[in-house]
């Protein structure tokens, strides 16, 4: 059995369907959380993950802050994409029902641990085997004699804007994949500016490099 888990769409619809077009054929699906904020179709990202059969959705912190109504954090940019999207926001009992945890195999998935942003330099002892997200980079590392996967983002990825980054778990072999792709970018900036997103935030997606060329 093939399961796709997936992280940090952020309203990403070009992107999400992309990848879902790629892996047509998996039997399960987990997402890791923040399927809302940042790009412009966060109703739609959330009805299409709530569409996929066997389909676990996790919670993440856009969600807790979508369903609070406001962003807690003090980062300005942040604020300005959340005063973009959260307005037309339409999912918020959908979302309430997202679980924090669930298993799969040896692993816990949630979308991070302890509210932190972890990367691949980070320093953490781990207690336990995780697939994370949350802060927009895949890898995987070891310690303790535990495994940790970080998935990734679909929608948002830090180092190239173009790619998108998630796992898929074979259930006979207990393997974990790490994947990625690129898609058009330009669909989502197209859209952004259709809807008069705020320049600082237009401009946040301009400056990063592409994976596939043609970097702005």
């Amino acid at each position: 059995m093939k399961i796709l888990i997936y992280s940090d769409v952020h309203g990403n619809l070009p992107a999400f369907e992309q990848m879902l077009k790629v892996e047509d054929k998996c039997d399960e699906y987990i997402s890791l959380g923040d399927l809302v904020n940042y790009g412009p179709w966060s109703n739609e990202c959330v009805d299409l993950a709530l569409s996929l059969p066997n389909s676990t959705l996790l919670m993440g912190n856009h969600e807790e802050a979508f369903i609070d109504g406001k962003y807690p954090g003090s980062n300005p940019l942040v604020q300005s994409f959340f005063g973009k999207t959260f307005p037309s926001f339409t999912r918020k009992e959908e979302i309430r029902g997202f679980a924090k945890e669930s298993r799969l195999g040896k692993f816990i998935c949630t979308h991070t641990i302890n509210d932190a942003s972890i990367y691949p330099d980070t320093e953490l002892q781990l207690d336990a085997n995780y697939i994370i997200g949350h802060s927009h980079h895949q890898f995987r590392y070891t310690n303790n004699n535990f495994e940790l996967f970080n998935a990734g983002s679909v929608g948002q990825n830090r180092k190239f804007i173009d790619e998108i980054n998630y796992l898929t778990f074979d259930s006979e072999t207990s393997k974990i994949t790490m994947k990625s792709l690129v898609y058009d970018v330009d669909l989502l900036l197209g859209q952004m500016i259709h809807e008069g997103y705020p320049q600082a935030c237009m401009d946040y997606y301009l400056s990063k490099e592409r994976r596939g060329g043609c970097s702005r």
